[in-house]
């Protein structure tokens, strides 16, 4: 009799283990359960240096979404940028998309102003509007390199005759 409430006690451990397992799973590894509460909105960007794959999206400073994919359309000569946004944040047609960089040399997310036209875009839907600050890299090399033009407003004067 002994032998088998052992057993029962070694069972009744090893099964809640295992739910223990597969809620941190679930958790951990932010998998939906019940179905995806996030939909796919695309942007097309002149350069995505610096994005990565679950990059942050944001709107008034807060993440309402992150970077699925990075993809080149050739045809057009842009990088594409896949975001899923959480279903309860609304994306208007004449919304805007820029990639900012957190802090002086933080990660990149991008930053989406949500517009507001009435018109909310659909799934798979693109955002027209997007632009790519100015690289900090690129011009610290070039004032590093002299490249940088200083401009004091006065015109220039011919050679002297």
């Amino acid at each position: 009799m002994k032998k088998y409430s052992m057993e029962t006690a070694v069972g009744i451990f090893i099964v809640i283990g295992l739910i223990c397992v597969g809620y941190m799973t679930v958790k951990l590894g932010k998998v939906p359960i019940f179905g995806d509460q996030t939909y796919t909105l695309y942007a097309r960007f002149t350069s995505v240096a610096g994005l990565r794959i679950g990059s942050a999206v944001e709107v008034f400073g807060i993440q309402v979404g992150t970077v699925e994919s990075l993809s080149i359309d050739y045809e057009r000569q842009v990088g594409i940028v896949g975001m899923k946004i959480n279903k309860n944040s609304v994306i208007y047609d004449d919304a805007s998309a820029t990639i900012k960089t957190a802090g002086l040399i933080g990660d990149k997310y991008v930053k989406l102003d949500p517009g507001g036209s009435g018109v909310p875009l659909k799934p798979k839907s693109f955002v027209v509007q997007t632009s790519v600050p100015a690289d900090i890299e690129d011009l610290i090399g070039k004032y590093a390199f002299g490249d940088v033009k200083k401009d004091s407003g006065k015109e220039k004067e011919g050679p002297a005759k």
